[in-house]
C-alpha cells in the first residue's frame, strides 16, 4: 500500500514516515501544498496523510482540490487544531477522517487500517482469482483450500498483484507500491521475490497463475 504524506515539521514527518515504513507502508513525502497536490495527481496513492497548517497551500484548500478534480483517496487529516468547528471545517472539506496531535502511532495505524478497509471495493476483504483466496484483513493466503505462509514482504506482493489481477504490473509500479520509491526497480530483487511466490503459489499446480510478460512486467490471471 502506497501512502502520501504531507508533513512540514521535519521531525515529525520523518518519526511518521519511519513507523509506517517499519509496518511495510511505502511512503512518499512531502513538505507543501502545491507539492502535494501534483504528488497525488500524478500517482496512484491508497491514501494520503494531511497536514493542516503547510506552507503555500493549507490542507483544507489542498483536501478540497483533490475532491473537485474527482481524487477520491481516502484522506486523514492530521492538525494541532482539536477545537470542534476546526474537526469540522476538515471532514466538510472532503477528509475522510480527522487525527489532532500530539497522538499515538497506534491510533494512527488503526485510523489508517480502518480507512483503507472502508475503501476497498471488496467490503469483505476477500480477494480470489480462480482457487486462489486472500484474506486481506486476517493477512493469510490459500490455494486450492490450502493455507499458504508468506513473509510479509511476500503477502504485499501477492495482494499488489491480485488487486490488479489480469493487468500488467512493471516492476516500477511494483517497486513504487511494494517497496520504497528509492529502491532501484533495475535489481533483481523483485525477480527474486516473484520467484519466491511462484514456489509458494504455482509450484506442483496444473494451473499457473503468475506469468512473465518478457520486456514489461507481470501479470496474475488464470
Amino acid at each position: 500500500m502506497r501512502i502520501l504524506l504531507v508533513e512540514d515539521e521535519i521531525k515529525m514527518a520523518s518519526f511518521i514516515q519511519r513507523g509506517l515504513k517499519e509496518e511495510d507502508y511505502v511512503v512518499d513525502v512531502v513538505n507543501d501544498g502545491e507539492k502535494a497536490l501534483f504528488q497525488a495527481e500524478i500517482n496512484p496513492y491508497d491514501l494520503i496523510i494531511l497536514d493542516v497548517i503547510l506552507p503555500v497551500k493549507d490542507g483544507i484548500t489542498v483536501c478540497r482540490e483533490l475532491r473537485s478534480k474527482k481524487i477520491n483517496v481516502p484522506v486523514l487529516m492530521l492538525t494541532s487544531k482539536d477545537r470542534v468547528r476546526d474537526r469540522v471545517l476538515g471532514l466538510n472539506s472532503g477528509a475522510d477522517d480527522y487525527l489532532a496531535k500530539p497522538f499515538a502511532f497506534e491510533e494512527l495505524l488503526a485510523r489508517i487500517s480502518a480507512l483503507l478497509r472502508r475503501n476497498k471495493q471488496d467490503k469483505t476483504g476477500i480477494l480470489k482469482i480462480a482457487d486462489l483466496e486472500m484474506d486481506q484483513l486476517r493477512h493469510k493466503v490459500a490455494r486450492a483450500g490450502k493455507e499458504i505462509q508468506l513473509t510479509s514482504k511476500e503477502f504485499a506482493l501477492l495482494e499488489y498483484l491480485m488487486l490488479n489481477a489480469t493487468h500488467v504490473v512493471t516492476r516500477t509500479m511494483i517497486s513504487e507500491h511494494v517497496w520504497h520509491e528509492d529502491f532501484d526497480s533495475f535489481t533483481n530483487v523483485i525477480d527474486v521475490y516473484m520467484n519466491f511466490l511462484r514456489n509458494k503459489i504455482d509450484k506442483g499446480q496444473k494451473k499457473q497463475l503468475i506469468h512473465t510478460i518478457h520486456g514489461k512486467g507481470y501479470v496474475l490471471k488464470e
